[in-house]
């Protein structure tokens, strides 16, 4: 069984005047939490965040591929 992770908090970097260095995704400091209750801190790119639609207090699992999928549980009415 997968291990599903809970976005705690989500952090975007700050780059002051200097701005994101060229050529390099914006990666966001995600404070994570498992289900063990132990909390970690992963870099996630910005754009897969949204193309996800992840958000604090959403949760993922990382796939068979080693790609991040959002986790939605199965309730009564998502399964219609």
């Amino acid at each position: 069984m997968r291990e599903i992770f809970k976005i705690i908090r989500i952090d975007e970097p700050d780059f002051g005047c200097e701005g994101l260095p060229d050529g390099q995704p914006l990666k966001d400091e995600v404070t994570i939490e498992t289900e063990s209750g132990n909390q970690y801190i992963m870099h996630i790119e910005d754009a897969l965040l949204y193309k996800l639609e992840l958000n604090e207090g959403d949760s993922f699992f990382v796939g068979e591929n080693g790609d991040i999928e959002k986790y939605v549980p199965i309730t009564a009415e998502n399964t219609h």
